[in-house]
């Protein structure tokens, strides 16, 4: 069991205080990081809590998931890695090889 949580459906107005407030009845937090949007700063409606064990975040997951809270029902499981994405990225005009120069032909 992971100490990470993964923590959605929270209230848009919700901060890290909040959350804090919150787990600390479940056992000690580490770190909290609520998702924001990057142009607004508003809170995207979830958030990765950290555990300082995995007793804490099994006890977390048991009384806070489905839990009513801002008005809304909590969904608390542990939070999954990232799943690889595919690379690559770059340019935008295709391959084409090395750049060779030719001279119009008139």
């Amino acid at each position: 069991m992971g100490r990470k949580l993964y923590v959605g459906n929270i209230p848009y107005e919700t901060n890290e205080q909040d959350l804090q407030d919150l787990f600390t009845q479940a056992g000690a937090v580490e770190t909290i990081t609520v998702m924001r949007d990057r142009d607004t700063g508003r809170a995207r409606g979830f958030a990765f809590v950290e555990m300082a064990n995995d007793d804490a975040a099994q006890k977390a997951i048991s009384e806070l998931n489905g839990q009513q809270f801002g008005g809304r029902r909590l969904t608390v499981n542990e939070a999954k890695p990232p799943a690889p994405r595919a690379g690559g990225g770059g340019g935008g005009f295709g391959n084409r090889g090395p750049s060779r120069r030719s001279e119009p032909r008139w």
